[in-house]
């Protein structure tokens, strides 16, 4: 089913409530999916102090909020190494946390201050390597973990004027050796108004835990951030394709800014990559989220209202002048400015859904999907914001309302695409058909008026014959200008006839040799009249001697004709020169003007049907634009090309090509040392003058030039009779092909065993077994694509090719067999076969370099674990990542065959890597004997090892070992891949290698079983039970 074709209809009131209510659900679902994994219920809490974990089991997948009642000392810095002092004795108190310091008024009555937070955490287990969050604090901190300075956050101090305030997320590792750990945190704020101290909990647990926790709320920012990259590449690209609407500009400035403030909220990343101040961080989230706001609010608006009102441009105003003002404030008048954001939140959230439920009402395409975008978004604002910044600042960052109003937004561009191309495609069909009845009525048009225009022609010229002493001499102007109109005239209406006949591909040229000289001299004079009046010369440059050309007479003049009615027009004043040349035993003719020139872009469209050059710089709209267009086609069915070199105001020149006589051009193959194909060539294609001429400069070329003898193509012709064999031979030089003859079918079979081969050309009618035969025993082994088969027969009836056909030939060609067609086929079914052949290689080097993540993941995990347990084996396997990684992509996999220590090197990289990664589980065994020096194609015994580690090895529990080894056998070397691992079952093992199934666990094998098959004559070889293991074996023949 076409979508396209799918009108989209209009979804009613009904249905609109009820998918509006199932969005609002899955919204509230999946935030509370989210909310429910995020937010730890059941935790122990922090009690006076103290934090007792010695009953709590720590894991690597949740942390511990230190939440509850911390040790806090007011306005004083304990120095972590010393005793508490009378003095912070009588300052102690406890505060909650998260919170501000000065909720408790008893404690401290302002955010603004400095103090000391304590904890003491009880642990099991001191041998762990624990780790610590903290989110936020306001707004410097230092980090003292049993009495050590682990980290300072900015710069704590005790006035203002030395603090330095640093606010972004901080995460560390820790050993210690005790139970007992010692938190203490230095804080000083005197930046931050809504509060001092903790904002967001404090995560405590194993290093792995706290670590995940981090990687999973920074990789969602991250997700977020990519999601709207891509649609602002997208909207870039729209844009610059020629989509110039404003709300493409206001959506890209959206994303811009929505990017900005996903990267400067909740884990700060941006100030994480960029060390910025506190003041400055703040103030370019916040006008993040002003531009977020506003270019939202406009962008919504603008797609379904196209006038701007004075609401706009007020909303626009004053969130300019408030980020101006946010940029130049000072920290003090800041920290009250930005309450002001809350109000330029509130415009989106309600205006957003409203301009949307306008456009359903008006029943504008895609309002629907605007509406739930702009919900999903104001959702976002509202909890993701508002609650977040009032009350809930421990709220964990919630990614999915921005990523579904982002996957609703993309769902109306791509409604919107499937419209406008549907739309398309309806105009297209209504104007191919309006192009149609066009084409269809000038046509019989032009039928229609050519007998009353040859009518008018003959009674003028008859008047001219008859009255030609009674005329006078003005008089008989004007009759020979009648008839030369009517000339002119029936060219055109020609040309209107032509169109159809070209497109319908019904023209049949008559070529015959042609004196180019003779005309043009008559076309110049046909158009010798469109001169009077004006500055400009016909100028005949094409001289008598001239070689006669191979061409339909009337073509000719249709095509030179054109050419030089299209310089007239376009020429006011100056010379119209006919001249021609020989290059390469090639006719090139050269129609030049002086006139105005075009520029590129008209170049780019001249030769379309119905277009003209520049009407400002002709001054006329006269003809159909049909001239340049046929003179191309006709050209091209001469077997020329058409090509023209002009500047504007420095007139254009039009070059064509045409064939020279037979006798020039068989003198030609004859000094080039053809004349041994004769013989190949029947006698009826002696009298077509389409012989030479129909095979393409590329064709002639890859014929005519030598080939390297590695290159060759090999070639198999069997055939009963000699002679035949000896015409084939004839027309397949050794210079080009690497032919080998066989009188036999049986032969040719055994042959097919020696290497690889690309094409077999057979004759049907054979003793034994006749072509169909052979045809049939080659498709048992190779596809129709891996050896093509050309068939030679002298019956050409429907029902004999259909059964070459379903025998499994490629081809066929008829006896006699024509020299022209014999090696065009020859050369597209070769063609064919190495186009396979490169596929293939492509196919290899492309499966293999698809590693696959879980194991670059997990490779790259086991260097990080063994950076801190053992350096020494890490650099080792870091360096046979790096070889396994370069020898995957190497060019040298797109070769046929590399040598074996190509295929080695990359193995042991392989199995190294997994060694370190199962250890134990995986053993290997290795038997290569020495001085052994074969080539095999690449990726062929990697693919195979890969293929019984993971699927044979791995899924037992207790692993087991693969064995490679070679045998050097006296003509052939043996490669044998062994493992003890799971094994398979027959019903498995018969469809690994069948090309009819397709599994991706399989698709490796079967590509190097094709490859040995095509090159060896013999792919592998595959002997498996079902728990007891694998055996995968191929022999490569010894080179002589």
């Amino acid at each position: 089913m076409n979508l396209l074709k799918l009108p989209v209809k209009t979804m009613s009131k009904k249905k609109m409530l009820l998918y509006f209510v199932l969005f609002v659900l899955l919204l509230l679902c999946f935030r509370l999916i989210w909310l429910s994994y995020r937010v730890e219920l059941g935790q122990p809490k922090v009690t006076q102090g103290v934090m007792d974990l010695q009953k709590w089991r720590l894991d690597d997948k949740r942390t511990i909020s230190l939440n509850g009642d911390w040790e806090f000392y007011p306005g004083i810095f304990i120095d972590p190494n010393e005793d508490k002092t009378e003095a912070a004795l009588s300052h102690n108190s406890f505060v909650k946390v998260p919170g501000s310091w000065h909720n408790d008024k008893n404690v401290m009555d302002s955010p603004y201050g400095y103090g000391t937070y304590r904890l003491k955490v009880l642990v099991k287990d001191s041998s762990i390597l624990y780790g610590i969050r903290i989110k936020n604090i306001n707004t410097s901190f230092r980090l003292y973990i049993n009495g050590e300075l682990l980290h300072e956050m900015g710069h704590p101090t005790e006035t203002k004027e030395l603090n330095k305030a640093v606010s972004i997320p901080y995460t560390a590792a820790f050993h210690t050796n005790s139970k007992e750990i010692d938190i203490m945190l230095h804080v000083s704020n005197f930046q931050a108004s809504e509060a001092g101290g903790f904002t967001n909990s404090i995560k405590f647990g194993t290093t792995s835990a706290v670590m995940k926790e981090k990687y999973l709320s920074e990789s969602m920012q991250l997700l977020v951030c990519f999601i709207i990259l891509l649609h602002l590449i997208y909207s870039c690209v729209i844009y610059i394709l020629g989509f110039r609407k404003i709300e493409v500009v206001y959506f890209a400035a959206a994303f811009i800014c929505t990017i900005v403030c996903v990267l400067s909220d909740d884990d700060k990343l941006l100030f994480t990559w960029i060390p910025i101040d506190f003041e400055w961080s703040s103030k370019i989230m916040i006008i993040a989220y002003v531009g977020v706001c506003l270019f939202l609010t406009l962008c919504y608006k603008a797609m379904f209202e196209t006038a701007k009102s004075k609401k706009d441009r007020l909303f626009a105003i004053i969130c300019s002048i408030y980020c101006v003002v946010i940029a130049v404030c000072s920290l003090d008048a800041f920290i009250y400015l930005r309450y002001f954001l809350l109000f330029v939140v509130l415009v989106p959230i309600l205006y957003v859904p409203l301009f949307a439920l306008r456009g359903i009402v008006q029943g504008k395409d895609g309002a629907f999907l605007i509406f739930l975008s702009g919900f999903a978004l104001s959702m976002n604002f509202t909890i993701g914001g508002i609650i977040k910044t009032s009350f809930w600042f421990d709220m964990p960052y919630y990614p999915f309302d921005l990523i579904i109003s982002l996957i609703c937004l993309a769902s109306y561009w791509v409604l919107k695409f499937f419209k406008v191309t549907y739309r398309a495609q309806t105009l297209t069909t209504k104007l191919t058909q309006a192009d149609k009845v066009k084409d269809d009525f000038l046509a019989n048009t032009s039928h229609e008026l050519r007998n009353p225009l040859h009518g008018m022609i003959n009674i003028a010229q008859n008047v001219l014959d008859e009255s030609k002493d009674r005329l006078e001499s003005q008089q008989k102007k004007d009759l020979k200008l009648i008839i030369t109109v009517g000339q002119r005239m029936s060219l055109l209406l020609n040309d209107l006839i032509d169109v159809t006949l070209l497109k319908e591909k019904a023209i049949r040229l008559n070529k015959q040799d042609l004196s180019l000289q003779a005309v043009a001299t008559g076309v110049l004079d046909m158009l010798r009249y469109l001169t009077e009046g004006k500055q400009v010369e016909l100028v005949m440059n094409v001289p008598a001697s001239f070689p006669r050309v191979m061409a339909d007479e009337n073509r000719l003049i249709q095509i030179l004709f054109n050419l030089t009615h299209n310089a007239i027009k376009y020429t006011h004043e100056g010379e119209i020169v006919l001249d021609a040349e020989i290059r390469q035993g090639i006719a090139y003719v050269h129609v030049k003007d002086s006139g105005v020139g075009m520029d590129e872009e008209t170049v780019q469209r001249i030769f379309q049907p119905y277009e003209q050059g520049d009407v400002g710089l002709t001054g006329s709209i006269s003809g159909l634009g049909l001239g340049l267009s046929i003179c191309k086609q006709l050209v091209e069915l001469h077997g020329g090309r058409l090509e023209v070199q002009t500047k504007v105001y420095q007139g254009s020149t039009f070059t064509f090509t045409l064939a020279l006589e037979h006798n020039e051009i068989n003198s030609l193959m004859l000094d080039q040392g053809n004349s041994s194909f004769e013989p190949a060539i029947s006698q009826s294609s002696n009298d077509n003058p389409m012989l030479d001429s129909s095979l393409n400069d590329e064709d002639e070329a890859w014929y005519r030039c030598e080939i390297a003898q590695e290159n060759r193509p090999r070639v198999i012709a069997v055939d009963d009779d000699p002679i035949n064999l000896k015409v084939i031979s004839n027309m397949l030089p050794s210079g080009h092909f690497n032919l080998t003859t066989v009188t036999k079918a049986e032969d040719a079979l055994k042959k097919l065993e020696d290497g690889e081969w690309d094409l077999v050309i057979s004759d049907v009618m054979m003793p034994n077994i006749s072509g169909f035969e052979l045809a049939k025993k080659i498709r048992s082994k190779f596809t129709i694509s891996e050896l093509p088969v050309l068939l030679v027969t002298a019956r050409t009836r429907p029902e004999d090719v259909y059964a070459g056909f379903i025998a499994g030939a490629n081809d066929y060609v008829m006896k006699p067999i024509s020299y022209v067609e014999f090696k065009s086929r020859v050369h597209a079914l070769i063609n064919l076969k190495q186009s396979v052949r490169e596929r293939m290689l492509m196919e290899a080097a492309w499966l293999h370099a698809q590693i696959q993540p879980h194991f670059l993941f997990n490779t790259l995990n086991s260097i990080a674990s063994l950076s801190d347990s053992d350096p020494t084996r890490m650099l080792r396997l870091l360096e046979e990542f790096g070889n396994y990684l370069r020898i995957s992509i190497s060019e040298k996999n797109l070769q046929r065959l590399v040598p074996l220590e190509h295929e080695l090197d990359l193995l042991r990289s392989y199995l190294y890597i997994e060694q370190e990664r199962f250890g134990d589980r995986l053993v290997v065994e290795w038997e290569i004997p020495d001085n052994i020096s074969i080539w095999l194609p690449p990726l062929s015994i990697q693919t195979i090892v890969e293929n019984a580690v993971s699927h044979g090895i791995l899924p037992r529990s207790s692993g087991g070992t693969v064995k490679i080894t070679f045998k050097d056998e006296p003509k052939h070397i043996d490669v044998i891949i062994q493992d003890n691992g799971i094994g398979m079952s027959k019903e498995k093992l018969d469809k690994l290698l069948d090309d009819h199934t397709y599994h991706t666990k399989g698709i490796g094998l079967k590509n190097t079983d094709r490859r040995l098959n095509q090159i060896f004559g013999q792919g592998l070889k595959i002997v498996s039970r079902s728990g007891e293991g694998t055996s995968v074996s191929f022999k490569i023949p010894k080179m002589t």
